[in-house]
């Protein structure tokens, strides 16, 4: 008999950020091309920095609520603590980045491109990532209300010591995500193909799958 085939887990690389210049929440406008500068605390609510560009940055402690990055591009970055109601980043770009001990209410992630992004510590409400391009992204010790993968391409998804309360995959494409574990409301089950679930998960699910397949069950 055949092996089952292996998950193959996110691909995650620690990130060493150099020595960092002190920088005022004030540099972070729209448009900005910052490198190598850390902004610590300030408030960031409803300002817009659409298609602002980071590299090798640390934000922490900002508040956020409704700021707007839309088609941001951010690489080798650190948000930490960030208090962030709403937040809305469409069609941005994130590789090697890590959001942590944060909490995040309605976030808008909707045709983002991310490689190698971790959460971790993060308490985050509702977050639209459909359209997106996904791969690499794990969750560490967050807790997570609804996500929403809706028409996604995900490639190595994984959840650690992690909640996640309702998970839509309507038309998603999926490969290596890991979902074992997770007590999860499935909407769109015929996209959880390339998923890996355990045997409660799957028991759980059963009557919806025998349904997308159009088998009848008897009594």
């Amino acid at each position: 008999m055949a092996k089952p085939a292996r998950t193959i887990a996110p691909r995650i690389d620690r990130i060493l950020l150099p020595d960092l210049d002190p920088a005022d929440a004030a540099v972070l406008v729209s448009g900005a091309d910052l490198e190598g500068v850390r902004v610590a605390g300030g408030d960031l609510s409803e300002r817009d920095l659409t298609g602002i560009r980071l590299r090798e940055v640390e934000v922490v402690g900002v508040t956020a609520h409704d700021v707007h990055l839309r088609g941001a591009d951010i690489a080798e970055t650190v948000l930490d603590r960030w208090d962030a109601p709403v937040l809305r980043a469409p069609r941005a770009s994130l590789s090697d980045v890590v959001v942590s001990n944060s909490r995040i209410g309605s976030v808008e992630f909707y045709e983002d491109t991310w490689q190698a992004v971790h959460f971790v510590g993060c308490k985050l409400g509702f977050v639209n990532l459909r359209g997106a391009t996904l791969r690499d992204v794990r969750f560490t010790d967050c807790t997570v209300d609804e996500l929403d993968l809706g028409g996604a391409r995900v490639e190595r998804m994984a959840f650690t010591d992690s909640d996640v309360r309702s998970l839509d995959v309507t038309s998603a494409r999926l490969a290596d995500v890991d979902l074992r574990g997770l007590d999860l409301d499935v909407t769109g089950v015929e996209g959880l193909r390339g998923a890996t679930m355990d045997e409660l998960q799957v028991a759980l699910i059963a009557t919806r799958l025998a349904e997308q397949l159009g088998i009848r069950i008897v009594g």
